[in-house]
């Protein structure tokens, strides 16, 4: 039953992450040619005055075309009079933007659908995968030991008030044999499993 619901849930993640993939393509494929697209928000002229005389500094922005992209036809209102006008715009430096508003969203939708495929998987791993997996016969009787250890060096201890720094070198002594004790175990299973494969 687990595993019938492990394999379902993985389909249907696969599905929506094909599914979110196509979409994406066919907005990619189907959206029209890049100067026909050009909405008045993918395009501007940006440009950068420094102060003149008292006038401080600005930065203007107007959506124009390319051809448009100057002084005269950015810098509105003109903030100096009209004889100042063509040395003031001949210190002000006028760049022609646009962007790709269509890539902009196919690389968030994307990135979106890929952090859901991770979620929905770690959802997975962290709801039906412990239902599935079952405890490995071998390392459960050495987990059921260190228990036990642990039990019995907890009951020997001595808990007088002055002596936590013994209790403490007794725990990290009781750690040492139990690891040597493991890794005994661990080399006797592991020559027993080759002598039985070989």
């Amino acid at each position: 039953l687990f595993s019938q619901v492990s394999m379902m849930f993985a389909q249907c993640t696969q599905k929506c992450v094909s599914s979110v993939l196509l979409i994406t393509l066919l907005c990619c494929i189907l959206s029209p040619p890049a100067q026909a697209s050009k909405s008045s928000e993918d395009i501007r002229c940006k440009c950068i005055c420094p102060p003149y005389r008292n006038i401080s500094g600005h930065i203007y922005n107007k959506n124009v075309s390319q051809k448009d992209c100057n002084c005269l036809h950015v810098v509105e209102p003109m903030p100096v009079p009209g004889n100042d006008v063509e040395a003031y715009c001949l210190l002000c430096e006028c760049k022609y933007e646009e962007r790709s508003t269509t890539t902009i969203k196919v690389i968030i939708i994307i990135y979106l659908s890929v952090v859901g495929a991770l979620l929905l998987y770690m959802a997975f791993l962290v709801l039906v995968d412990p239902l599935i997996r079952k405890p490995d016969a071998y390392t459960q009787p050495l987990h059921n030991e260190e228990e036990n250890e642990d039990a019995r060096s907890l009951a020997a201890a001595p808990t007088p008030s002055g002596a936590r720094a013994n209790t403490v070198l007794e725990r990290v002594e009781g750690a040492q044999q139990r690891w040597k004790r493991q890794v005994q175990e661990q080399r006797k299973t592991v020559f027993d499993r080759h002598k039985m494969l070989s």
